[in-house]
Order: C-alpha cells, then sequence, then structure tokens
C-alpha cells in the first residue's frame, strides 16, 4: 500500500511544480511578439540555446530586428558586450528575465505588407481618393524612429488636403516600417570596442539586399541623420547599410543584389534566374542573389558614404572597418571595365566581366558571348546593364558614369583624411579616375541635337555611336541634379569650359518630350518609363523626378515649375489607383494596370519630394514677410 501512496505524493509534487512554473510563466516568463511563417522564414528554434550559456540578454526596442546586449551594461555603441543572434527574430524574446519593456507586450500577429495593402484600414482619407492607412501597427514595424514620427505628426498640420498626407503618411516611412530585414554585429568583431553594424535592407517584395536601392532608400531620411552612437539611431542603420555594403563589394564588386549575411540566421532567397544566367567570374549563390555588373551600385556606396560623413563628422568610422578596402575593390573592378573591347594591336581584350543569359528578353543577355556591344576605351567606365536591370545597347552609360565621378570626388575628401599610405594612394586614384571620366564626358557624350542644341547622350560606345533617350531609374539624365554632377570641387581645366547648366536644361526638356522614346504618354500619368516594363508603362518615380528637377536653378524655363509641379503631384496622387502608396510602374491609360505594391525606393523618394516642398514654402513664407497665399502643401488637390 505505501507505493501507491508515494506515487500519489510524486505525482501531487510534480503538479505542483507544473503550476507554479506555469504562473511564473504567465506573470514574469517570455513574453513574445509572434511573425507569421511566411514574413520571416528563419526558424526560431535555436534562438532560446543561442543565449542559454550567456549572461542574462535584454532586447532593445525594435521587434524585427533588436540587437541583443547584456543587460548589465548600458546599450550603446560604445561599450556593447553584444551577442547578436544567428537567426532573425520571428519570436521577440527575453531570455531568462524580463523584456525591455516594464509592462507586458500582448501578442501581436504581423501580416505580410501587401496582405495589410489588401486589408484597405481605415481611416480611409477624407478627401476624393479615399487612401486607406496602410502603415503597420507600431509593433511590427521593423525600424522605430521617434524624430520620424515627430515629422510626420508635424506635417499632419503643415499639409492640408488630406489625400496628399495620406500619400506622405503611408510613402515616407515605408522603407523603415517595413523593410529593414535584420540588424546585428558582424561575428567577427563582436567582442571589440566598437563592433562592426549590419543592416539588411530589403528592396520591399523580394528577399535580397541592392546596393543601389537600399543606398537610395535611407538616403531618403538624410534630413534626420544626426551623429549618435545609440544603436536604435538612424545613424547606427546607416553605418549598417554602409557596413554591409563594403562586405558585398569585397564579395563580388561586380554584383549588384545580394543575401542575408550569416549572421542574421536569414535563409538565403532562391533566384530563379541563377540556372539561365552565366557571368563570369561566377558567384556564390549563398552570397550573392543576382550578379549583373552596373556602376551605379558602387555609386551608391560612396553616394550614402558621403552623405553620412557630411551629416555626422564621423571620420573614425571609416578607418575603422572595412571601408578603405571596399573603395580599393571598387576602384579596381571599375578600372578594369575602362578597358576598350580591342587592345592596341586589335586582339580583343580580356574583359574582367562577362555575362550571358538564357532567356527570351533580349534586355537580360549581351551580345557578343558575353562582351556586348563593341566599346572604344575613352576614359569612361564600361557597365554592362543599367539602374533599371537591363542590359545597355552602348556599355558607356553616361549617367552612371556622371555619378561614380560624382561620388569619388566626394569621396576623396574622406579618404585625403584618414591615415596611411593606402589611403593617400586611393585619394590620388580617385581624383584621377573622376578626371579622366569628366573629359571623356565633356569630349564624347555631348550630342548637337536638331530640336534642342547640346544634350548629353545616355549611352555612347565611344566609336561615335549614340543612343538618344533616358529611362526613369536613377541615375538618369533627368536626375542629374540630384546628385549634382554639374558642381564639382576639382574643376575641368577648360580654356573654355561648356556650359553643364545649359546641357542639362536642353537635355531636360529632350527627356521630357516625345522625341524621347521613353517619354510614355497617357491620361492616368505621363512621365519617363523604361524597356523594364516596357512601352505605356510610365513610372512614378520618374514624375517624381520631374517635380524635383523642376525647383533646381539649372532646369530651364524655372518660371513655369508652378504648372510642372502641380501636374506631377496630381498625376501620382491619381495613378496609385487607391492604394495610397506609390508603385514602381503604372498603365499610362487605365489606373489598374500596375505592377510591385511594395516598392520601398519610390516611396521614399514621394516623401522626399513632400519635405522638399516643405522647404520651398517655407523660404516664400520667409521672403513674403509671413504670407504664402500658393504655398504647395496648404493648398487642396482635390
Amino acid at each position: 500500500m505505501a507505493r501507491p501512496k508515494q506515487r500519489v505524493r510524486i505525482a501531487t509534487i510534480l503538479i505542483a511544480c507544473v503550476l507554479v512554473y506555469t504562473l511564473f510563466y504567465i506573470s514574469d516568463g517570455r513574453r513574445a511578439i509572434t511573425w507569421p511563417s511566411n514574413h520571416h522564414p528563419a526558424s526560431p528554434q535555436n534562438h532560446a540555446a543561442e543565449g542559454l550559456e550567456k549572461p542574462i540578454l535584454e532586447a532593445t526596442s525594435n521587434p524585427v530586428s533588436p540587437i541583443y546586449t547584456v543587460s548589465s551594461i548600458q546599450a550603446s555603441i560604445s561599450s556593447p558586450a553584444t551577442t547578436p543572434l544567428k537567426s532573425d527574430v520571428v519570436s521577440f524574446t527575453s531570455i531568462g528575465g524580463s523584456t525591455a519593456s516594464s509592462s507586458p507586450t500582448p501578442s501581436v500577429e504581423c501580416v505580410p505588407y501587401e496582405q495589410l495593402q489588401k486589408q484597405r484600414n481605415g481611416p480611409l482619407s477624407e478627401g476624393k481618393r479615399n487612401f486607406p492607412f496602410s502603415r503597420p501597427p507600431p509593433e511590427c514595424r521593423t525600424f522605430k524612429l521617434p524624430s520620424l514620427e515627430k515629422l510626420i505628426e508635424r506635417m499632419r498640420g503643415v499639409v492640408k488636403d488630406p489625400d496628399l498626407f495620406r500619400l506622405f503618411e503611408n510613402s515616407y516611412p515605408n522603407t523603415l516600417d517595413t523593410t529593414i530585414k535584420w540588424r546585428g554585429f558582424s561575428e567577427s568583431t563582436v567582442n571589440d570596442t566598437f563592433p562592426e553594424e549590419l543592416a539588411f535592407v530589403i528592396t520591399g517584395d523580394i528577399d535580397a539586399m541592392w546596393l543601389r536601392d537600399s543606398a537610395s532608400q535611407i538616403y531618403s531620411y538624410l534630413p534626420l541623420l544626426e551623429a549618435s552612437s545609440d544603436p536604435d539611431s538612424l545613424a547606427s542603420l546607416w553605418r549598417g547599410v554602409v557596413n554591409l555594403h563594403a562586405r558585398y563589394i569585397l564579395i563580388s564588386p561586380y554584383c549588384h543584389s545580394f543575401q542575408p549575411p550569416p549572421e542574421s540566421g536569414l535563409e538565403p532567397t532562391t533566384n530563379g534566374a541563377y540556372v539561365n544566367n552565366h557571368p563570369i567570374p561566377r558567384y556564390d549563390p549563398a552570397k550573392v542573389f543576382d550578379c549583373k555588373w552596373e556602376l551605379d551600385s558602387l555609386a551608391s556606396f560612396l553616394q550614402i558614404s558621403t552623405a553620412y560623413y557630411q551629416r555626422t563628422n564621423d571620420l573614425a568610422f571609416f578607418q575603422r572597418y572595412n571601408w578603405v578596402d571596399a573603395v580599393e575593390a571598387a576602384i579596381k573592378a571599375a578600372g578594369d571595365m575602362r578597358l576598350g573591347t580591342y587592345a592596341a594591336d586589335g586582339k580583343v581584350e580580356d574583359s574582367a566581366w562577362k555575362f550571358t543569359g538564357w532567356t527570351d528578353r533580349g534586355s537580360e543577355t549581351l551580345t557578343n558571348n558575353g562582351l556586348g556591344n563593341p566599346t572604344k576605351a575613352n576614359g569612361m567606365v564600361r557597365t554592362a546593364f543599367r539602374p533599371s536591370d537591363d542590359a545597355c545597347i552602348y556599355q558607356l552609360l553616361v549617367p552612371a558614369n556622371m555619378m561614380w565621378a560624382k561620388y569619388l570626388e566626394e569621396a576623396s575628401l574622406i579618404m585625403a583624411k584618414l591615415q596611411g599610405e593606402k589611403a593617400h594612394n586611393l585619394t590620388t586614384s580617385m581624383r584621377d579616375f573622376a578626371l579622366g571620366i569628366r573629359k571623356a564626358i565633356d569630349r564624347d557624350a555631348v550630342v548637337q541635337h536638331r530640336d534642342f542644341g547640346d544634350i548629353w547622350a545616355y549611352e555612347i560606345d565611344g566609336y561615335g555611336s549614340t543612343n538618344l533617350m533616358d529611362d526613369a531609374n536613377i541615375p538618369s539624365l533627368l536626375a542629374v541634379p540630384l546628385f549634382n554632377y554639374t558642381q564639382s570641387p576639382f574643376p575641368l581645366p577648360r580654356e573654355t569650359p561648356r556650359d553643364q547648366s545649359r546641357i542639362y536644361a536642353n537635355t531636360r526638356r529632350f527627356v521630357l518630350n516625345e522625341s524621347n522614346p521613353y517619354f510614355m504618354r497617357g491620361p492616368i500619368l505621363s512621365a519617363v518609363g523604361g524597356p523594364h516594363i516596357g512601352p505605356g508603362k510610365p513610372w512614378p518615380m520618374a514624375a517624381i523626378v520631374r517635380a524635383l528637377t523642376a525647383l533646381n536653378p539649372i532646369s530651364d524655363d524655372l518660371g513655369k515649375e508652378e504648372v510642372e509641379i502641380e501636374e506631377q503631384i496630381r498625376m501620382v496622387l491619381d495613378s496609385t489607383a487607391g492604394t495610397g502608396v506609390v508603385h514602381e510602374s503604372v498603365n499610362a491609360w487605365q489606373t489598374t494596370g500596375w505592377t510591385r505594391a511594395w516598392f520601398g525606393w519610390a516611396n521614399g523618394l514621394f516623401g522626399e519630394l513632400v519635405m522638399r516642398l516643405n522647404e520651398h514654402d517655407e523660404a516664400t513664407r520667409r521672403a513674403s514677410g509671413g504670407g504664402n497665399e500658393k504655398s504647395w502643401l496648404g493648398r487642396s488637390w482635390q
């Protein structure tokens, strides 16, 4: 009889232990924000195991990609003592202790962003367009920036039209709300005093990081960038993007889009085109998502690097990790592509990069067994693909070379301040490289057009052939003022320099005319498009760039900017098909034929436009002594 009683006692004790554990778990245990499996593919199964032998960890405020720090040490970049997890945070947990918040966090299901858009959440905007509110709930936003939230609230009182404000409210924070897939530290520096921050930023609906797109996406927040060591600051995110760009360039400088870093624990995204594309040299699909040689990708790395320095004056950052080596690799890769097709003796040069694709689209492969059309060396860089990811017809792509030259000059101002012989030599190389490109563009890329005078060609081959067009994607001829190519700290040594402002004004009139074969016209949207989507599909991005450049002093007919800007804003508002976000392309003749519901770059660019118009309104108000009846943001857009 004793044995059954003993079993009852043991069972009672076990039940009591379970009850005590359950009560503890509910009251002070692990709390989680759960993500649907199709939103974050990485498995959370080894999260807890990762921290079992570690001190108690505390998560920072961003639920999708928290940086974990030892709880006894203040979370700061200067003394992080950090332990980044090996996989994306599907469950936001605090291991063995409380979360960063003192109160329990309710479970929130974060649906994929495209599904969120289809829900058309209210309240709808009170204008005729009835735009939904398409921001994720605060718990589901991938990066929280208090200064951005304050700005949006301030603009609520500035932008009087409900539809215009709602489009701004949805679009400007889109990158931070939805595309910061992961943040953490480099595994090799995690125990350093200053561990290397990393940030993996997707384009939107594609789980890969384009160098150009990710740079442009965070560049939209430049007015909010300020020096900070806070790991939840915009400066930290910016450094993470620059550092990951540097790593990617060192992995494969001729590739343009990449897989998540191994520290993230995210699974690589399968690219169905991998088996059809054959670049030489080959690439590792576990590290690279797609590989098309696009010069503007390297220029974008320099663009966000110089922007960070100009806003923060943080010179030490550039000496600390791999920035100098990445710049060296970029210059080497681009320099090797300055060779023409033929050597001086007539032999075919061995190109540093070639590409063939098994495809039914002519824009997805290169002629001449991967070499592309013949090119004559002139100091510019041959680039196989445009920023649209379409193959160049002639490989001396003028806007990409302009952007590369401009940011070589700007980045050389950083390099000149760094220590070491390598930095000194690179400074000279960067400036010489940029000068050679400027000379070649000035000599070979300016074309006398019968209707517009001197204009820049979009592409040239060095032999005299030119491609007169423009494409919606940046860098473009239309967007030249956005990267300020016409101004240089190292002007060309010419007795009679060309009037760059006049050439741009002429080029702009050409681009926005039916003389440009990719200027699409229609009742829904008239703007530049491109072969990527095809005829009849203008890009709202190009309409936004048109409005932005209309305010630039080097644009022609400044007296007409009122009509031009009004037309672009109204068309962008009317081309969203009621979604309240900016798409990649739209059908010029019907509202339903658009592409990409989730395109962070274009949405951020629209936010830039609204902020630029706000600056213009404030300047006009000051100049007029306080009144501004014609303010852009104070008027109705119904």
